[in-house]
C-alpha cells in the first residue's frame, strides 16, 4: 500500500484533437477482411461500445500535444513552471527513443535547470505511475511540486493494423487487432504539490499496486513491430 501525508492533486487538464474518426469509417477500410471472415458491418461497435475516436493530425509531435495540457494545468494550479521541482512525460508515443520527450516539454514550458526531466513508459499505467514518482519525492521533502504529461497518437497503429489485417485475414489477426481499433489520441498533464502550498486541498492519499505481469504478451507494439505480436 502507498500512502502520503503531505501531497495534493493540484490540477488535472486535458487536450483532444478536432478531428474525430468513427468506428463506421474504420469498418469501411476494414472491407477486405470483413468480406473474407464473412462478417457483418458493426462488429467493433457492438464488441467495444466505442463510435467514435479523436486523431492528431498527421505527423505530430508529441511533447508539443502535452505541453498544451501541461500550460492548462499549470495555469489552473498556479505553479510557475520555472517552481516545478519534476516534469515526467509518461506516454507510450514519444518524440524520440532519446533524448527523453520531458526534455522538450520542460523547454517549451520554461522549466528551471534545476529541475529532475525524465520519461516513464508503461502502457496505460505511465501517468499513474508518474504520480507516484513525484508524490514520493514531494513526501520525502525533495521537491514541492511537480507535473507528469502525457500525450498518444493512435493513428499509425490503427492504420498500420488495418493493413496487416486486410493483407491477412484471419479471425485470429482479427481477435489479436481489435483492442487497437478502440484507441483515440489527447493529451493530458497532472500538477502535484505539496499539502501546505496547496489552493485546492485534494489530498493524495493512498494507492495500491497489482500486476498480471503474465499477460505482458498482449496487445504489443512499438517502431519496429507496428502490430502486436
Amino acid at each position: 500500500m502507498l500512502r502520503w501525508k503531505n501531497v495534493c492533486l493540484e490540477a488535472v487538464s486535458y487536450v483532444l484533437p478536432e478531428e474525430r474518426v468513427t468506428t463506421h469509417e474504420l469498418e469501411t477500410r476494414l472491407a477486405p477482411l470483413y468480406r473474407a471472415l464473412h462478417l457483418a458491418p458493426g462488429q467493433i461497435e457492438a464488441l467495444t461500445g466505442i463510435r467514435e475516436r479523436r486523431v492528431w493530425p498527421r505527423g505530430p509531435v508529441m511533447s508539443q500535444c502535452a505541453a498544451m495540457a501541461a500550460r492548462l494545468a499549470l495555469a489552473e494550479s498556479g505553479v510557475p513552471a520555472e517552481e516545478l521541482g519534476a516534469v515526467i512525460y509518461a506516454g507510450v508515443c514519444r518524440d524520440n527513443l532519446e533524448p527523453a520527450t520531458a526534455c522538450a516539454v520542460a523547454d517549451a514550458l520554461g522549466v528551471n535547470s534545476q529541475a529532475l526531466i525524465f520519461d516513464v513508459s508503461n502502457a496505460c499505467l505511465g501517468v499513474l505511475n508518474g504520480m507516484v514518482e513525484i508524490a514520493n519525492r514531494i513526501e520525502l521533502g525533495q521537491i514541492t511540486s511537480g507535473l507528469v504529461v502525457s500525450a498518444e497518437s493512435s493513428r499509425e497503429i490503427v492504420d498500420a493494423t488495418i493493413e496487416r489485417l486486410n493483407a491477412d485475414p484471419t479471425m485470429e489477426r482479427y481477435r489479436l487487432g481489435l483492442a487497437t481499433m478502440t484507441g483515440g489520441s489527447g493529451a493530458c498533464a497532472v500538477v502535484l504539490t505539496r499539502a501546505e502550498d496547496s489552493k485546492q486541498g485534494h489530498r493524495l492519499i493512498a494507492g495500491a499496486a497489482l500486476n498480471a505481469s503474465s499477460q505482458h504478451r498482449l496487445c504489443r507494439w512499438g517502431p519496429s513491430r507496428g502490430l502486436l505480436g
